[in-house]
């Protein structure tokens, strides 16, 4: 195993996070006050994404319905990309670029959030279920990378990572999933100072 080479790849990693930390800190608590208000207000959060982006949102609904760090109540969050038969059924019988918008279509309502995970910010899916979610009356977000691609001009909340490499990208927005979850879980259910 070459050192050198596993060095450079966790500097790589510390350069994005700095970038991540110099850009992105009031997008992020934007996105998450908005979460808050979501989830807060008996909506629900809707989240999508291809290859490692499906295992982030699959990630990221599991720690608002299980728990993050608090014991609280289950919040509610769909990862749009676990059912194979509704994504098969739809991907056969309507394309590919269906296979989310279509489950948007069905299960989302006015005032809920819908969030697409895109390293490129150009997923056609992801972009085709954000358009659905803009006519149901939801609040729209994405995790992104590189620019931002189509999809950061779409949305309400881009959250994008200034990186060319999709590791790297993906790397930042598991912390960033993993912030958002930890200031909604304490706006909802943290205890005041001096209670407890």
């Amino acid at each position: 195993m070459r050192i050198d080479e596993i060095k450079a790849q966790i500097d790589d990693h510390v350069e994005v996070i700095a970038l991540v930390q110099r850009d992105l800190l009031t997008p992020i608590g934007d996105c998450a006050r908005q979460l808050t208000e979501v989830l807060g207000a008996g909506r629900k959060l809707l989240v999508m994404g291809n290859g490692g982006s499906a295992a982030d949102a699959q990630h990221f609904a599991a720690e608002l319905v299980g728990r993050f760090l608090l014991e609280r109540r289950p919040l509610p969050a769909i990862a749009l990309t676990t059912d194979t038969s509704i994504l098969t059924a739809v991907g056969n019988d309507y394309g590919f670029e269906e296979v989310f918008s279509r489950q948007v279509e069905a299960l989302a309502v006015p005032g809920d959030l819908v969030l697409g995970i895109s390293t490129s910010g150009n997923s056609a899916n992801v972009i085709r279920a954000l358009e659905v979610a803009k006519t149901r009356g939801c609040v729209t977000a994405g995790l992104l990378g590189r620019d931002g691609g189509r999809i950061a001009s779409l949305v309400d909340f881009p959250l994008t990572v200034p990186c060319q490499q999709t590791p790297r990208i993906q790397e930042a927005h598991q912390l960033i999933i993993h912030i958002i979850c930890d200031l909604v879980e304490k706006e909802l259910f943290a205890a005041p100072e001096g209670e407890g």
